[in-house]
């Protein structure tokens, strides 16, 4: 007899993923302050609505139809901001959805969360501000994570993918020896070992904006190879591995909307509009 926590059958197409839990990371660093939340007016970046929907249900709508996932855990300040919409209100209800209490940083609130998830490794990571992110996305990223042996694993999507059709994305690209890269805010964590990587976020990522946070979580040779183009994206995250003492796998999305989070009015803008075009597309 199969174990259910040990593989999840997607609804839709029947297709079978082996268990994954997945944490969205969605506390709110400046709350009111945010210059999305300042947008709207908002009490919480994640509640603003974009495209008639709020933020952080589209995010969550797109784990749901994934099928990849059996619950989804959010970690947030307060089950409140869960409570903000009819429908994430029914996910909570229905144990769809599970509320963990953010912690004081990014690390602290995902070491906290897998102390209290029931199975919580492997363990998928993103974030509550990827409004664009789709079931296909994420159906693919799990597909190439199953493939791979590494400990963790880190999805990017190159320049010239993201350019394709954002000339005006305002990303900041990593630029290596093979090109330049841009993080989908998609992690995994495949076992115990894992967690050692989850201290780089404890000085809040955002890698591309703040490089010297590049040599404070990864130390002197990563950043030299990094700042130097001294090593093409493989490389510089196997010698980011070694110095955490263990392997990662990089996963190439080909899809041009993967780095895009709603970070300020830009972004907003260009996802909002990235929304309206998909369900002028779909007729709705």
């Amino acid at each position: 007899m199969t174990n259910p926590m040990q593989s999840h059958t997607n609804p839709h197409t029947g297709e079978i993923f082996p268990h994954a839990a997945v944490l969205v990371m969605a506390a709110s660093r400046r709350g009111v302050d945010d210059p999305v939340a300042k947008l709207q007016d908002k009490s919480h970046k994640c509640l603003v609505e974009i495209d008639g929907q709020v933020m952080l249900e589209r995010v969550l709508e797109a784990l749901v139809d994934s099928g990849c996932f059996a619950t989804i855990h959010v970690s947030v300040e307060g089950e409140d901001i869960l409570r903000a919409t009819p429908k994430m209100s029914g996910w909570l209800d229905e144990g769809r959805v599970v509320c963990v209490p953010s912690r004081g940083n990014l690390a602290d609130s995902v070491l906290y969360a897998v102390e209290q998830m029931p199975d919580p490794l492997p363990l998928i990571i993103t974030t509550g501000d990827n409004a664009l992110h789709t079931p296909e996305l994420l159906q693919d990223f799990m597909r190439q994570f199953w493939a791979t042996t590494e400990d963790g694993a880190v999805a990017f999507s190159s320049e010239e993918v993201v350019l394709r059709d954002y000339a005006d994305s305002g990303l900041a690209f990593h630029q290596l020896k093979d090109g330049g890269y841009s993080s989908c805010n998609l992690y995994a964590l495949r076992n115990r070992r894992s967690l050692k990587a989850v201290k780089v976020f404890e000085s809040g990522g955002q890698f591309g904006k703040r490089h010297m946070r590049i040599l404070k979580a990864f130390g002197l040779v990563p950043f030299v190879l990094y700042k130097l183009k001294l090593s093409d994206m493989r490389g510089l995250v196997a010698s980011i591995g070694r110095r955490m003492g263990v392997t990662i796998a990089p996963i190439m999305l080909d899809y041009s909307y993967g780095p895009i989070d709603v970070d300020h009015k830009h972004s907003f803008d260009l996802t909002e509009a990235t929304l309206i075009k998909r369900r002028e597309a779909a007729g709705n």
